[in-house]
C-alpha cells in the first residue's frame, strides 16, 4: 500500500495536489484531524483492507493538534505503516498574492493582523515536517499542468524524485526583472526581430521568428554554453538541498529572442532530466 501525507503552506497548492491524486486513483481524505491519524492508519493496516493508494491532507487549522504531528507519525511507524510526506510550498510573495486574489482569510490569526506575520508563524509551525518531507514542491512559478505531470511521474509511474524544480522564464527587460529569478541572462546582444516588418507582430513561438533568431551563430553558441553551465550547476544545487531554481532569459520586450532561446534551452534540458522542469513565457502576450 502507498500512503501519502499531504501538507504544506496554506495557499501552497495542497488542495490542488489532493484533487490530482484523487484523479489518478488515490483514496483521499482531506483535513483529517491529526490525532485521528493513528486510528485511520490502523484501519488501513487491518486485514481485508482493499485500499492500496491513500492520500491524507493535513493543515494547520488546528494549531494545537498539529503540534503533535511528530508523535503521530511515530505511531504510524510503530504500526509498521510506511508513509511518504508531500509538502506543498510557495514563496511568501506568491502566498500573499494568492490570498489577496482570493480574498480568503489565513487560518492562523496573529496579533498584528498582518498576512505576512501569519505566513511567518505558519512556516515556524511547519518547519519540522518540511524538513522530514520526502517531496517538496514549490508552486510559486509552477503551472497546474506541470504540477500534474510531476505528481503522475512520482505517484503513478513511481519514477525517481529530485527535490529541485527548475523554471525557465522568458521575459522583457522593459517590463522588469522576474522578482524570483536566481539566474538572469540577457540576450539583447542578438539582432531584434521587432525591426523586421514581417516578424514584428509574431513571437518566438512562430517558426519564422525562431529561424531568424537561431540563424545567428551567436545564438547557438549561447545555448551551448548555457546548457553546459546549467548541466554543471544543477547537480550541485541538488546536493546543497535547493528546492527551486528560476532561470530568467530576457530580451527587450520578452516576445521574440528570449522566447525562442528559452524554448530551445528547455528542449535541451528536458531530455534525461531527473528533476522538475517548467517553461514560462511571462511577457509574450504583452502589447498584443
Amino acid at each position: 500500500m502507498r500512503f501519502i501525507v499531504v501538507t504544506g503552506m496554506s495557499g501552497g497548492g495542497k488542495a490542488t495536489a489532493m484533487k490530482m491524486l484523487e484523479d489518478v486513483g488515490y483514496y483521499c481524505v482531506d483535513n483529517l484531524p491529526v490525532p485521528l491519524m493513528p486510528t485511520f492508519g490502523a484501519l488501513l493496516a487491518s486485514p481485508g483492507n482493499e485500499i492500496q493508494k491513500v492520500a491524507v491532507g493535513l493543515d494547520v487549522r488546528s494549531v494545537k493538534t498539529f503540534g503533535d504531528i511528530r508523535k503521530v507519525l511515530k505511531e504510524l511507524e510503530d504500526q509498521n505503516l510506511s508513509y511518504e510526506v508531500l509538502f506543498m510550498d510557495a514563496s511568501d510573495e506568491t502566498l500573499i498574492r494568492r490570498y489577496k486574489e482570493t480574498r480568503r482569510k489565513h487560518p492562523i490569526e496573529v496579533e498584528s493582523g498582518a498576512l505576512a506575520d501569519s505566513i511567518h508563524k505558519e512556516r515556524q509551525i511547519l518547519k519540522d515536517i518540511r524538513q522530514r518531507a520526502d517531496y517538496v514542491f514549490d508552486t510559486s512559478s509552477l503551472l497546474t499542468r506541470d504540477l500534474k505531470s510531476e505528481l503522475e511521474r512520482i505517484f503513478v509511474k513511481s519514477e525517481d524524485y529530485n527535490s529541485l524544480m527548475v523554471s525557465i522564464v522568458s521575459f522583457g527587460f522593459k517590463h522588469g526583472l522576474p522578482t524570483d529569478a536566481d539566474l538572469v541572462f540577457d540576450v539583447r546582444f542578438l539582432p531584434n526581430p521587432f525591426y523586421i516588418e514581417e516578424l514584428k507582430h509574431k513571437t518566438g513561438l512562430d517558426q519564422e521568428v525562431a529561424d531568424y533568431v537561431l540563424s545567428f551563430p551567436e545564438a547557438e553558441a549561447f545555448l551551448e554554453k548555457l546548457s553546459d553551465m546549467l548541466t554543471f550547476l544543477i547537480p550541485n544545487y541538488v546536493k546543497e538541498g535547493k528546492y527551486r531554481l528560476v532561470v530568467g532569459i530576457g530580451c527587450t520586450g520578452g516576445k521574440h529572442r528570449s522566447v525562442t532561446l528559452a524554448g530551445k534551452l528547455y528542449e535541451r534540458l528536458k531530455n534525461g532530466a531527473n528533476y522538475g522542469l517548467t517553461l514560462v513565457h511571462r511577457d509574450i502576450e504583452r502589447s498584443r
